[in-house]
């Protein structure tokens, strides 16, 4: 048995970021991780396509079959949940794309009446934004009229290819909005210069998703954990925990299956659950703190697994008659528009989307990507045609909806199946409602409309992407009410005081951004207060 004064659960972004922020202050952190480090040994290239190499990178964890994984039954949900469990968590397989939730996201029910309110707005959160982006090297600009001043990014922009340039002409001549997108995408030669980095960290990155070589990716593998571990944080790969165990009504640490499969205990006098999503409540329903097993732990609320959220994607594509460079170029985002993102209830629905263009890939993509699999066309007789058609005279444009919360829509755990420490795996039980359906089918006319206006030929379009639920919130809610609410708005669970959760579990509601850059300062915020109320 080993002992330790904060013990986080999970090495991705959230358990990243935290790690790093209560390094040094006079306390021992350590970290378990399910995964392994990423091999970038045989990294993906752009415009190749390997099978094996295909199953090591993939998002899907039933197809990749990672020791690091756990059975996730997705049957019942038209949208696969993503993940990588491993150090740097899905920051090794993201693409980047960094985007700040807008002020009326935190105030969804004030404003329209749906889903709840978090119980702190953006200006709380803006400095530990700024910080995050400052910790991955974040590029953009500053300026877009959609959010209040802010200082910019520290790196500029990345440049806009011509397909970027050909749409945001589009965009122009309907007189709709849009701005350059950030991405933790920036440029090789300032990789070590990053706070926590390791000192090669330009050259540490294989599975970059950027098609660029002078330009490299934030995943917290090479960004963060290096500094973490030079500061005496300690990290235990292959570590599947199987269980929170208890105490006088606190929780006194985990068990869990070590590398070698033998199992052992790790006490702590702190546990912050940065887990993701679902592994975050299906360690709590997993676990029992004296209330019954069906109950789970931190769970008074009864919320923990409930409200669900995964923000339904569509893609549209548009294919130019000529090469625009979108088949080697960034997979982040080009340029994004909110233009149609606040509530317009004369359109059937609530709440938006955020638009993001991006390139469409290389012949890969082409082949086995939305939203090119919804056409037929691209196997048999046509395969040639067609591929020459499209490849680097495609372009993009990736919906990501909001997802209003639905108690329904929920991580269940499923003991048909389990990992190797014998934990039970989780059923996701989620259904797409109405809004969320007028919503896409709205956005998805006016984004070919765009396209359009750019001068694409032939325009493509997937309308609910299944292979698509990277963005994973919602299943342990923050508030202020124990009745209603799972942790505290710092993240402390109501229930059990030394219990934590950092990670997207608690959001109240997911905004129509990319998650990355919230999780980011959500951790960072809660990292503070933590030090602020724990300090030794």
């Amino acid at each position: 048995m080993s002992r330790t004064d904060v013990l986080i659960i999970g090495a991705g972004l959230s358990g990243a970021m935290t790690a790093t922020a209560l390094a040094g202050h006079g306390f021992d952190v350590h970290c378990l991780e399910q995964g392994s480090w990423p091999d970038y040994g045989k990294p993906v290239h752009p415009l190749e396509f390997d099978p094996e190499t295909h199953r090591r990178w993939t998002r899907v964890p039933g197809e990749r079959g990672s020791a690091g994984d756990y059975p996730i039954d997705a049957s019942a949900s038209p949208v696969e949940p993503l993940m990588w469990n491993g150090v740097g968590g899905s920051t090794v397989l993201y693409l980047a794309k960094w985007h700040r939730m807008l002020p009326s996201d935190f105030r969804v029910r004030s404003l329209d009446g749906v889903g709840e309110d978090w119980p702190f707005g953006y200006e709380e959160l803006a400095p530990h934004y700024a910080e995050a982006e400052r910790q991955l090297g974040v590029s953009g600009l500053a300026g877009d009229p959609a959010y209040p001043p802010a200082d910019p990014p520290p790196h500029p922009p990345l440049p806009l290819r011509d397909f970027g340039r050909r749409v945001a002409h589009g965009l122009d001549s309907l007189g709709w909005d849009w701005w350059p997108g950030a991405s933790a995408v920036f440029p090789r030669e300032n990789a070590a210069r990053l706070p926590h980095s390791a000192p090669a960290a330009g050259e540490a990155l294989g599975a970059t998703n950027t098609g660029l070589r002078r330009t490299v990716k934030a995943s917290t593998d090479v960004t963060h954990w290096p500094g973490a571990l030079r500061a005496g944080v300690g990290l235990t790969t292959g570590a599947q925990v199987r269980r929170l165990l208890f105490e006088g009504g606190r929780v006194a640490g985990v068990e869990y299956c070590a590398a070698d499969g033998r199992l052992r205990t790790m006490r702590a006098e702190h546990v912050i659950l940065c887990a993701n999503g679902i592994g975050t409540s299906r360690l709590l329903l997993a676990s029992d703190a004296g209330a019954g097993r069906d109950a789970g732990a931190a769970n008074s609320s009864g919320l923990v697994g409930r409200n669900l959220m995964l923000h339904p994607l569509a893609a549209v594509a548009g294919v130019f008659d000529e090469e625009v460079d979108g088949a080697v170029s960034p997979l982040g985002t080009q340029l994004q528009s909110t233009h149609f993102y606040e509530t317009d209830r004369r359109r059937g629905f609530v709440r938006g989307a955020k638009w993001g263009l991006q390139p469409a890939g290389g012949p890969e993509s082409h082949l086995f990507s939305y939203p090119w699999t919804a056409d037929p066309r691209r196997w048999g007789r046509d395969f040639s045609t067609t591929m020459r058609e499209r490849l680097g005279r495609s372009a993009m444009w990736s919906i990501v909806s909001e997802d209003l919360p639905d108690p329904a829509n929920r991580v269940v755990l499923d003991p048909r199946r389990r990992d190797r420490a014998g934990t039970p795996g989780v059923r996701v039980e989620y259904r797409q409602d109405g809004n969320s359906k007028r919503l896409l089918a709205f956005h998805i006319e006016r984004a070919a409309e765009a396209l359009r206006a750019a001068g694409v030929r032939t325009v493509l379009a997937d309308p609910l992407v299944r292979a698509s639920g990277w963005h994973l919130m919602g299943t342990a809610r923050m508030g202020e009410d124990p009745d209603t609410s799972v942790v505290d708005p710092w993240g402390r669970s109501h229930d059990v005081p030394n219990l934590h959760v950092f990670d997207s579990s608690a959001w109240p509601t997911s905004s129509g951004f990319n998650p990355a850059a919230t999780q980011a300062a959500m951790a960072l915020r809660s990292s503070a207060h933590f030090l602020a109320e724990e300090s030794w």
